[in-house]
């Protein structure tokens, strides 16, 4: 993890490996509070640009769970999932901004500069 960047490293077995912002975690969260209880229910998730993760904690050996500094802790990441989200990155953040611009909302260059990205 690189707190200054706000990046998740992370390295698979076959030896892919991804870098995933914390914000792109955060929105892309695997809890009901992202996901909604069914399809057409996700709740897009706004203002996360500068959101860092506190700490990691390991599930039995399939997930994570992620402490974000906004309070969310509640999306377990499986392996699984982390790899779909850096695999299929380009394509749901497209989709994320997307949303975003569709919604009327800017992603706040501030926060940005504060991490460099």
């Amino acid at each position: 993890m690189r707190k200054s960047s706000r990046v998740l490293e992370i390295t698979f077995d076959d030896g892919q490996r991804f870098e995933l912002s914390f914000e792109y975690l955060r929105v892309y969260s695997p809890s009901a509070e992202v996901r909604g209880h069914g399809p057409g229910q996700e709740v897009l998730q706004i203002g996360k640009e500068a959101v860092d993760i506190e700490r990691i904690e390991p599930v039995g050996n399939y997930a994570v769970r992620l402490f974000f500094d906004d309070g969310h802790n509640t999306g377990l990441y499986t392996w699984w999932y982390l790899h779909e989200l850096g695999s299929q990155y380009e394509e749901k953040w497209q989709h994320y901004l997307k949303r975003l611009h569709d919604a009327g909302h800017h992603r706040r260059q501030a926060a940005l500069e504060k991490g460099g990205q």
